[in-house]
């Protein structure tokens, strides 16, 4: 299921502790991914000489004390299939975003959705959800959806197509550091 947040969890640093040695390898060897087995937390233990518990509990504490955001898959959404993606803009009533965003946030098509503030004149919009279908019909379909669902809340949208895939990746660590 994914989240609709507009906000950091409550309690989260905004400046993360210093990393334990451990954390730091840790970090190191999944920044290009988690390993691709059955059981990766258990290849990662293997490789760093700790158990797969002591593995997850560095996760958890990194994870609760923000050092990192999250632990997710990022899809390849062209190998898929899905070639037709956009990132969808609404200026939704900010009495009712939250509520609606969680909606959008929520349907299948939907990779991910956020609220963010306005930049007025140039940018009026709140809402952002990424869509992801096989053809621009489907995103068609989809943007209607979304429109019916956000109802008289919605005072203007827009669509921004994908022209090329970027690079998806969080934050790098160069080895020497």
């Amino acid at each position: 299921m994914l989240a609709f947040t507009s906000k950091p969890e409550p309690g989260l640093s905004d400046v993360p502790e210093a990393l334990a040695p451990l954390d730091r390898e840790l970090i190191l060897l999944t920044q290009e991914g988690l390993p691709l087995v059955p059981r990766p937390f258990d290849a990662l233990a293997q490789t760093l000489g700790v158990s797969a518990d002591e593995v997850k509990a560095r996760f958890e504490r990194m994870l609760a004390n923000g050092c990192i955001r999250r632990i997710g898959a990022a899809p390849n959404h062209y190998r898929l299939g899905y070639r037709a993606n956009a990132m969808t803009v609404w200026d939704v009533d900010d009495a009712r975003v939250m509520d609606l965003g969680a909606r959008i946030g929520a349907l299948p098509y939907v990779s991910h959705c956020y609220l963010r503030p306005r930049k007025p004149p140039q940018w009026p919009y709140n809402l952002f959800a990424m869509i992801h279908g096989k053809t621009r019909a489907d995103l068609d379909g989809y943007l209607q959806a979304m429109t019916a669902i956000l109802g008289d809340a919605r005072q203007a949208s827009d669509q921004l197509l994908s022209t090329r895939i970027l690079k998806k990746t969080g934050m790098r660590f160069r080895g020497g550091q």
